[in-house]
C-alpha cells in the first residue's frame, strides 16, 4: 500500500484529501507544516502539499525533500493567481501542481501517476544495481525499499557508512550495493574482516609492511588499504577491532595517510571506508572499548539493516530466489517450493535472519533431487514444523541417525561426511553463520572450514 503525505495548514483541506485519498486505497500521513512533515518522509511515497503555509512554504519543503530523497514526487497545491509560481517550481523539481479549489478526482489522477514514476524511478535504479552486481536484488517489503532507497542516495555522496544490523542481516550486501552504484563502482572493491586477526596482524593486513618488519616477513606487502587505493574498503565487524588499530583506521579517515608496519614512510590513499557491524558501538564508545572519535568518522551515515522477522513480506520472494540459486549451483535445474513450505516459512522467526533462511533452503536443496520441495521435506529433515516453535528450523542431526545396514546402507565414508556435515550444520546454525567462530568451535582453520562447506554445499558469514 502506498503512502501519501498529505501537508496543509487548513484542517478542512487535510480532512477532506485524506478522506478521499483513504476511500482509494491509499495509506494516508498528515502534517500541518513542513516541520511536522519532514518528520514523516521516511514513511511517505510521494508529497502533496500547500505552497503558501507559515514558516516553512511549498518551495522550502519541496526543496528540502529532493536533498533527502530526489526520488520522492512533490505536487504543489496553489491558490488561484499563484499558477505562474508553480510552473517556476516545476522547473526546479516539483512533479506537478494543483489549483485550488480542487477537483477530487484530478486530484486523485495526478497522485496515481505520481506514485507509479516514483515506482518507475526506484525500479530503474535497482536494475542498474543489478546489472552491476551480477544478482538480483530482493526486498519489496516497506523496511527493505526504505533501506534501498537510502542506500542508493548516499552511495552517489562519497562519505564513510556505518551499515548496523544483527548478524545475518545483509550487511556486507548493503555495502557491496553502496560500492556498486557509485561512482567508484569501476574501481577495486576489497573486504577485511576486523575480527580475524590479533591486533599486530590486523594493524600489517589493513595497512601492509616492509620486507623484516617482523618474523616470517620475508617480502614487503601492500596493506587492504592500499590494494582498494580509488575504490572502496568494507570493514566488516568493525567494532572488534583492536584499539591500537583504531587509532591508525582514524588517521586514515581522516588524513587519507596510512604507514605501513616497519616503515618510516607515509603513503597517500585515497579510499570510500563502508563498516559493518552488529554491535551497538555508541554503547562501546560509552563503555571505553570503542573511540569516540573513530565512531563519528564511521557514522557520517548510518544504514540500518532490519531483521527479516521485520520484514516478512520478503521471505517468500527470498526463499524462491534461493531455490532457483541452490538448484543451479547443485546441477537439479528448476527447483521450487510448495505453497505450504512457503507460508510455513513465512511464519517463522529466524534468528540468524537472512543467511539462517539461505542456509535451510540450501540444505533442503541438497538434500533433494530437484523438482518441488515440500513442508514434509523441511519436517523430515528438521523434525519439526518450522512455525511450530520461535525459533527457525534446527539443523539436520545427522548423529541421531539409526545406523544403517552395514551390508545395504551407506558406505563407511558416506557416512562420515553425513556426520560431518551434521557437525559443520550445527556449528553454523548455532554462530548464526560466522565462520570464524564457527570454526573456533570445531577445533579446525577458517580455510579448512571454508573447504568444507564448499564440499557440502552449505554458506556462512566470512
Amino acid at each position: 500500500m502506498s503512502a501519501v503525505l498529505l501537508v496543509d495548514d487548513e484542517p478542512g483541506v487535510l480532512f477532506t484529501l485524506r478522506e478521499v485519498l483513504a476511500d482509494r486505497g491509499h495509506r494516508v500521513l498528515t502534517a500541518k507544516n513542513g516541520t511536522e512533515a519532514l518528520a514523516q518522509l521516511d514513511e511517505a511515497d510521494a508529497v502533496l502539499t500547500d505552497l503558501s503555509m507559515p514558516g516553512m512554504d511549498g518551495l522550502e519543503l519541496m526543496a528540502q525533500i529532493g536533498s533527502r530523497d530526489e526520488t520522492l514526487p512533490v505536487i504543489l497545491l496553489t491558490a488561484h493567481g499563484s499558477e505562474r509560481v508553480a510552473v517556476a517550481a516545476m522547473k526546479q523539481g516539483a512533479y506537478d501542481y494543483l489549483s485550488k479549489p480542487f477537483d477530487i478526482d484530478e486530484v486523485a489522477v495526478v497522485i496515481e501517476r505520481a506514485l507509479e514514476a516514483r515506482r518507475l524511478r526506484v525500479d530503474n535504479r535497482r536494475l542498474a544495481a543489478e546489472q552491476t552486481l551480477g544478482r538480483r536484488i530482493v526486498g519489496d517489503s516497506r523496511p527493505m525499499r526504505r533501506l534501498l532507497e537510502a542506500t542508493s542516495r548516499v552511495a552517489s555522496r562519497d562519505v564513510t557508512v556505518l551499515v548496523r544490523g544483527e548478524t545475518g542481516t545483509g550487511k556486507e550486501f548493503v555495502a557491496e550495493l553502496l560500492h556498486a552504484q557509485s561512482t567508484r563502482a569501476q574501481k577495486p572493491l576489497v573486504r577485511f574482516n576486523c575480527a580475524a586477526l590479533p591486533a599486530d596482524l590486523a594493524d600489517a593486513e589493513l595497512f601492509g609492511h616492509v620486507r623484516g618488519a617482523f618474523t616470517g616477513a620475508s617480502n614487503s606487502r601492500p596493506g587492504f588499504f592500499a590494494q582498494a587505493d580509488g575504490g572502496t574498503l568494507i570493514l566488516d565487524e568493525v567494532g572488534e577491532l583492536p584499539p591500537a588499530v583504531q587509532a591508525k583506521l582514524l588517521r586514515a579517515l581522516q588524513e587519507g595517510e596510512i604507514q605501513p608496519v616497519g616503515s618510516g614512510r607515509i603513503d597517500k590513499v585515497d579510499v570510500r571506508v563502508v563498516a559493518a557491524t552488529n554491535r551497538d558501538l555508541a554503547a562501546d564508545v560509552k563503555a571505553g572499548t570503542f573511540r569516540e572519535d573513530l565512531y563519528y568518522r564511521l557514522a557520517v551515515v548510518e544504514l540500518v539493516v532490519p531483521p527479516l522477522r521485520d520484514r516478512k513480506d520478503d521471505i517468500p520472494a527470498l526463499a524462491e530466489e534461493f531455490a532457483r540459486r541452490y538448484g543451479e549451483r547443485f546441477g537439479l535445474g528448476t527447483v521450487t517450493l510448495e505453497p505450504a513450505l512457503i507460508d510455513a516459512l513465512a511464519r517463522t522467526d529466524w534468528p540468524g535472519n537472512v543467511r539462517q533462511l539461505e542456509n535451510t533452503i540450501a540444505r533442503l536443496a541438497a538434500l533433494s533431487a530437484g523438482g518441488t520441495i515440500t513442508l514434509a521435506d523441511l519436517e523430515s529433515a528438521t523434525g519439526t514444523r518450522p512455525d511450530d516453535r520461535e525459533h527457525a528450523p534446527a539443523p539436520l542431526d545427522d548423529a541421531a541417525d539409526p545406523a544403517p545396514d552395514a551390508r545395504n546402507g551407506p558406505s563407511l565414508k558416506e557416512q562420515v561426511e553425513a556426520f560431518e556435515r551434521g557437525l559443520v550444520a550445527r556449528a553454523l546454525d548455532a554462530t548464526g553463520g560466522n565462520q570464524s567462530e564457527a570454526a573456533r568451535r570445531l577445533g579446525v582453520s577458517r580455510v579448512t572450514l571454508i573447504d568444507k562447506l564448499k564440499k557440502y554445499g552449505l554458506g556462512g558469514k566470512r
